[in-house]
């Protein structure tokens, strides 16, 4: 028997298709498997996603990727699945059509978020490992710059037009808000102790962060970046969703908890 721990999910068409990232599997000839603590000296097992077909729900196929899927996310053209392997330090890239990774593009040190923008052309790569962003072209493949944004990167989202781009550094508690053409950093507000999860509002003009050790989450306004909300939740809080329909936070706490918020 096989089995795997699924981790993060991202959906493709519409919703049609959620892509679940195993953090590692289990079974016979698994015996290799990592952790977050894996170190750049050995090899590991590779681990695999999981395609959801969400009418069903049945698991209609698997994709091998690196070792220790974490972060997915899906081209807005439905082309392309993008996974961070925290342990190979790479991406894999997943053709939505083949079903089948195509490539893999060495990234650093412990590779989290992504973000791709509006266009399917650029994809933003948060290296945990270290103080950078990495700015691939989808075209070519080719990783063509690392901004220096701060200490921890973790996770990252793009602005509707495509401006922006928020980055929650988790080793400075605080995010930063990045010009996406240029890199240079526009402006940083703390929001709280270890910012990890953030999710932005449908309009961009929102930011919603998680704060694991404040047990917290927090409203910014990116505008300006100004912390205009607070409020506490369970300890440990890692995942955080926003609902533009019902103007709701959903907060996932590793203390057993998930909570609903109503913005203000």
């Amino acid at each position: 028997w096989y089995k795997g721990s699924p981790v993060e999910v991202a959906f493709s068409h519409g919703g049609r298709y959620a892509w679940v990232s195993n953090y590692k599997m289990y079974g016979w000839g698994f015996w290799k498997r990592a952790s977050d603590g894996c170190s750049r000296k050995k090899t590991y097992d590779p681990s695999f996603l999981y395609l959801i077909d969400t009418k069903t729900l049945k698991i209609e196929a698997t994709v091998k990727v690196g070792s220790v899927p974490k972060y997915l996310a899906a081209s807005p053209d439905n082309r392309w699945i993008l996974v961070s392997n925290w342990c190979s330090g790479d991406i894999s890239v997943i053709d939505t059509k083949t079903r089948r990774e195509v490539r893999k593009i060495k990234i650093g040190r412990f590779p989290r978020g992504i973000a791709i923008d509006p266009t399917s052309q650029t994809a933003y790569v948060a290296v945990m490992g270290w103080t950078r962003v990495a700015v691939v072209d989808m075209k070519t493949w080719k990783v063509t710059r690392y901004w220096k944004i701060g200490r921890g990167p973790r996770h990252l989202n793009v602005g509707p037009q495509g401006k922006y781009l928020y980055v929650t550094l988790n080793s400075e508690s605080r995010v930063a808000k990045v010009d996406a053409k240029t890199g240079a950093v526009l402006r940083k507000v703390r929001t709280g102790a270890i910012p990890r999860s953030a999710v932005l509002s449908k309009d961009g003009a929102s930011l919603f962060v998680v704060n694991y050790v404040s047990h917290t989450f927090a409203k910014v306004r990116t505008r300006d970046m100004k912390v205009v909300g607070v409020e506490k939740t369970w300890k440990r809080p890692i995942g955080i969703t926003y609902d533009d329909k019902t103007k709701r936070v959903w907060v996932a706490c590793y203390s057993g908890a998930i909570l609903v918020f109503q913005d203000k």
